[in-house]
């Protein structure tokens, strides 16, 4: 395990604010001159104009480039004041010139697929592992594509004239795996490169710095922060947002205005709760690595509040037997949750792939949230059972 700085983008600024300020108020720039302090929730899915013919110009604009409308908002589906806000926002924070929300991370990544189909480029370039439902989503060919699986040194061979996207995580679900995003984006060449930037937030790093045109989060997670909405978004340039705008459109993956007010709201806290979790997370990965009951830990050089570790014993035990951290799917809330990959989020994954990207079936994942550490390694101390009598060698424990 290497131990990591949590704390490698505190002083990251964006154009003209350091990222913390940027959290709060990015997105809410306008309220004081409204006479407000909180964003107000425009709940409406339709809106009045009497202007018809203006109507029809503005839609026809939105037809041709996927902009969004100049002047009062048309109806939900084209786009919401309360979402555009947290829309605002992410970009902000991820330092590109726009950002697309919808429904979930999968409807995120299904609008990203459709989009460079809809050009004739169904070839994706993809390194594993990914997020189970991503990668079922790519080998199933569900909405049409066709996958090349490859590790980071061969995705320039991998890529085909029809290839319209090559896709990292990183870190990886569920292994942390990373990988070198300017390594990477050099091997697209001119194709797009999406990360998956669920893990690390941009409070960890900005994949759009590094060369990635297209950053895709589940917001669900990390950005909402407390376990109650569902999202995803994409932050990239303008143009393809426009193109992304159009698929939201037209397939109806819109995100709820109240969910984008609880995202722009996690926000706002989003660099405290990371570095926070982050902090908890390397200790308990430390601990862990010098535990004989543990047979690796993976915990990423970046840092973050993600921790994976396989176990000498019996994964599910663990499970069984916590009590204060959380048996459940899912990761990013302000309380700790451990899950097996093998049986939930990577189940989907074939079983010799997912093994073969490194999930192994004694890993157990856990997302690490704002207890007490102290706590938190006494009920994982619990779950993990007595200790045996004969000890790992630390070498052999640690990754």
């Amino acid at each position: 395990m290497d131990t990591a700085s949590t704390g490698a983008y505190d002083d990251v600024r964006t154009a003209s604010r350091a990222l913390a300020t940027e959290a709060v108020h990015a997105g809410r720039d306008d309220l004081s001159r409204q006479g407000l302090h909180a964003p107000p929730i425009d709940l409406s899915t339709t809106y009045p104009s009497y202007d018809s013919r203006g109507e029809a110009a503005r839609i026809d604009a939105f037809a041709t480039d996927g902009a969004d409308p100049d002047g009062p908002p048309i109806y939900g589906r084209l786009g919401n004041p309360t979402v555009a806000r947290f829309e605002t926002a992410l970009a902000r924070l991820e330092g590109t010139e726009s950002a697309v929300a919808f429904a979930s991370g999968m409807a995120a990544l299904s609008a990203v697929l459709l989009a460079r189909s809809a050009l004739g480029l169904r070839h994706v370039v993809a390194v594993r592992p990914l997020y189970g439902c991503s990668d079922h989503l790519l080998t199933a060919g569900l909405l049409g594509s066709e996958v090349t699986w490859t590790d980071p040194a061969g995705i320039a061979d991998a890529l085909r004239p029809d290839t319209g996207l090559v896709m990292v995580e990183t870190p990886a679900n569920p292994t942390l795996a990373e990988v070198d995003l300017r390594a990477v984006a050099h091997s697209c060449g001119q194709v797009p490169l999406l990360a998956d930037n669920t893990f690390a937030t941009p409070v960890l790093q900005r994949p759009a710095e590094r060369g990635a045109r297209l950053v895709l989060h589940s917001a669900t997670k990390y950005i909402g922060g407390h376990g109650d909405v569902l999202a995803g978004v994409v932050a990239c340039d303008e143009e393809f947002a426009g193109q992304l705008r159009k698929i939201r459109f037209a397939t109806g993956g819109v995100l709820h205005p109240l969910a984008g007010y609880l995202l722009l709201r996690g926000l706002s806290t989003l660099p405290v709760r990371v570095r926070a979790a982050s902090a908890s997370a390397a200790e308990i990965a430390g601990r862990l690595a010098a535990d004989p009951r543990v047979a690796r830990v993976h915990y990423p050089r970046l840092g973050g509040a993600m921790v994976a570790f396989e176990v000498h014993g019996d994964p599910h035990e663990v499970i069984s037997r916590v009590g204060l951290i959380t048996p459940a799917v899912s990761l990013g809330s302000v309380d700790t949750l451990i899950q097996h990959p093998a049986s939930i989020s990577h189940r989907i994954v074939d079983a010799d792939d997912r093994r073969g990207a490194g999930v192994s079936d004694k890993l157990l994942r856990m997302s690490v949230g704002l207890e007490d550490v102290d706590d938190l390694w006494a009920d994982l101390d619990h779950a993990l059972g007595e200790r045996s009598r004969t000890a790992v060698p630390l070498r052999e424990a640690v990754r």
